[in-house]
């Protein structure tokens, strides 16, 4: 994204941020006026205590300046009440606001399509959904209402001033021009330098979580040092980009502290020489040098807020730009009646059949075709086999049916229909799909097999488990359908999870059932159970298998070989050994060889 797409400007930005925060503007303005009272009973205290001096000390008056000390304790009494009770709701509506922006983000998030997540580490998502969120919290809790409380007490304080000397007021606020330039030098370079931050702290999170991820690999081939060499130079990255940040508050702040000593001195300067001429009061000079020390507070409070505000909009940037990515697998304008009645559960119409008319498909607009010109059908209730070498096309036909990716040129066909025309819920609610792969949860193995769908109830689950042949062994389980499993189902062995899937696959009743690789790497003693599950899963439904160990679609009613993304042949098992010179024939031979020698 481009970060200078007007879109993203500041006001644009805060304009999107203000949504988050408009259920809660009553609160907010709650807030503003809290604010606005704390603010001026601060800036009323330097006035009371010039009265206490003036119309008390100076003529021997103990009984009114007892009275103005009363005044000035009631002051810093309410004053600290209104602050806590004003912290307290801040505090709450910001919170508020942050966990319906996380919700939403993650809502985006999951709806992406899966080249999106192609294109963009995990860490760097992980860094959008939690630290880049974070970042917002003080801009959407008390930031800009303790800004506006700022500007405000700047305003009350030049007004006391003003009522008690023009002179000392025009003195004291010399140097702000100096100060002004000061400070919008240093608002411009720091949101570039927070974007830049933002960036590495994506980059350093997007390493270390594929690193940890992949751990084992790393501990495999001995490659920690390298590793380490390259974490060494992202963090160096990230220090590099913090050090800005430091560079640029090391030249301000020295700026604020020095600007406002001057300020005092020149208040001390004139205004001591003009009380010593009768000019000004001791106690107007008194109140000034409070009033000039009070007012350089705002002002670092701005600037600290301003710094932070620049942080926020940095990561809102990051965030909008996520959820503005389009996704390029849209949903039909309308329902097509066909779909609708397709939908529907008369059990009259066959379901599960899969047609492919001349698809072409690539990943992006710079490689080759994957798939050129495929056309095959798998009719209702048929077992279609996909058979091919490494990199044939065979997972990429379903990421095609299922939409996870869109086809470039030819037609989908489900049960008739153009997969284009149902919805995303509705064509992928037909299916089930079972990887190589497993994708277990942490949580119990209930959780993983139902996913949370209420419509899935626990004797739905012990049911298929029994007649997948899984039971007995979560039987055995110290807690059974509610043992926690740990992250990704480490806790079991690789049969144990295939045969979780398994459950969850066919619990939900799929029109289809997809199998990819899902035997693959399923130890020898796990084997003869997991593809007895197969079969049970496979009966009377529409399924396709991808698979490698060519035993195991001997029985398929209709077998697909693929080569360099074209399907050069198809037929059944012993129709396809007819073929002399046939690549499913050399396949089989080839297999049959192997585990001789094995």
């Amino acid at each position: 994204m481009d970060q200078n797409d007007p879109k993203y400007d500041n006001k644009q930005l805060l304009k999107r941020l203000y949504v988050f925060i408009k259920p809660y503007q009553n609160w907010v303005l709650l807030a503003l006026v809290l604010t606005l009272a704390a603010s001026y009973l601060g800036s009323l205290r330097p006035k009371l205590t010039q009265l206490a001096v003036d119309d008390h000390i100076a003529i021997g008056d103990m009984d009114g300046l007892s009275r103005m000390i009363l005044l000035i304790l009631a002051t810093l009494g309410a004053e600290l009440f209104i602050l806590i009770f004003n912290t307290y709701i801040t505090r709450w509506f910001g919170q508020m606001s942050l966990h319906q922006l996380r919700v939403e983000v993650f809502q985006k998030i999951q709806s992406l399509h899966v080249q999106f997540f192609d294109k963009n580490p995990i860490g760097r998502l992980i860094t959008r959904t939690t630290s880049d969120i974070e970042a917002l919290s003080s801009l959407l809790s008390d930031g800009v209402v303790n800004l506006i409380g700022d500007m405000f007490r700047i305003v009350f304080i030049l007004y006391f001033m003003i009522t008690m000397s023009w002179e000392l007021t025009i003195i004291a606020i010399l140097v702000l021009p100096v100060l002004f330039y000061a400070t919008f030098w240093f608002n411009g370079k720091m949101k570039a330098a927070f974007l830049g931050v933002r960036d590495q702290v994506a980059r350093l999170n997007s390493f270390i979580q594929e690193h940890i991820q992949g751990i084992t690999i790393v501990q495999l081939f001995n490659r920690e040092k390298d590793v380490e060499r390259d974490f060494d130079t992202i963090n160096e990255d990230h220090r590099k980009a913090h050090n800005k940040t430091i560079f640029y508050f090391s030249i301000f702040w020295p700026i604020i502290e020095v600007l406002a000593s001057v300020a005092m001195a020149l208040v001390v300067w004139y205004g001591g020489g003009r009380a010593l001429l009768g000019g000004v009061t001791f106690g107007v000079l008194l109140a000034f040098i409070q009033y000039v020390r009070q007012f350089f507070q705002p002002i670092r409070g701005i600037s600290e807020k301003w710094n932070a505000l620049q942080s926020a909009l940095a990561s809102s940037q990051r965030l909008f730009e996520v959820m503005d990515t389009d996704n390029e697998i849209s949903a039909p304008a309308t329902s097509s009646a066909k779909v609708i009645q397709l939908s529907s559960s008369d059990s009259m119409i066959p379901k599960g059949t899969i047609e492919f008319r001349g698809v072409w498909f690539r990943y992006n607009k710079e490689s080759d075709f994957i798939l050129k010109d495929v056309s095959f059908k798998a009719k209702a209730g048929e077992t279609l086999a996909v058979v091919g070498a490494t990199g044939a096309g065979k997972s990429t036909l379903i990421n095609c049916i299922l939409r996870y990716y869109e086809i470039e040129k030819g037609e989908i066909l489900v049960d008739g229909v153009n997969i284009q025309e149902f919805s995303l819920n509705d064509l992928r609610e037909r299916f089930s799909l079972v990887l190589q792969d497993n994708a277990l949860f942490s949580g119990t193995i209930e959780e993983n097999i139902t996913l949370g769908d209420p419509k899935i109830s626990m004797k739905d689950v012990q049911e298929t488990a029994i007649e997948i042949g899984a039971h007995e062994f979560i039987d055995t389980l110290p807690q059974k359908y509610q043992t926690k499993l740990a992250e990704r189902g480490a806790s079991l062995s690789l049969g144990q999870r295939q045969l979780i899937c398994f459950i969850r696959a066919k619990v939900v009743n799929p029109s289809v059932l997809i199998l990819d690789e899902a035997t693959s790497s399923i130890d020898s003693e796990s084997e003869a159970l997991v593809t007895k599950a197969c079969e049970e899963m496979m009966r009377d439904r529409t399924s396709i298998v991808i698979a490698h160990r060519l035993s195991t679609i001997q029985q398929a009613d209709h077998i697909l070989v693929m080569h360099k993304g074209r399907v050069v042949e198809e037929g059944t098992h012993q129709s396809l050994l007819e073929h002399d010179d046939g690549i499913y024939r050399k396949l089989v031979q080839l297999q049959m060889a192997n585990n001789s020698a094995a």
